[in-house]
């Protein structure tokens, strides 16, 4: 008997600030710029390009470079992101 799978999408599960301020905590515990830039993508898309990107104060195209697969988002960037996703960037010491 064949085993039956499903499609998995991230953006499924990524309906509430909740689950998406969760989900982008675990990429910044992971220390990984790259994984911490995709799920920025991912609830970027999840919440709506176009609509992050207008309240970030960026072009929707821009906002797609810079968090595809080689971007590399200004500071200034991924902060107005943050803002736009309803996310904060905080500190703690790393003990």
């Amino acid at each position: 008997m064949a085993l039956k799978t499903s499609k998995f999408d991230v953006q499924d599960h990524l309906k509430s600030s909740e689950d998406r301020a969760a989900y982008l905590a675990a990429a910044f515990e992971e220390g990984d710029s790259e994984l911490i830039i995709q799920a920025l993508n991912d609830i970027a898309r999840a919440v709506g390009m176009a609509e992050v990107a207008k309240a970030a104060g960026v072009t929707r195209e821009g906002l797609y470079k810079s968090l595809g697969e080689n971007g590399d988002p200004k500071l200034s960037t991924l902060l107005g992101v943050m803002h736009a996703l309803g996310v904060k960037l905080s500190a703690t010491a790393a003990n």
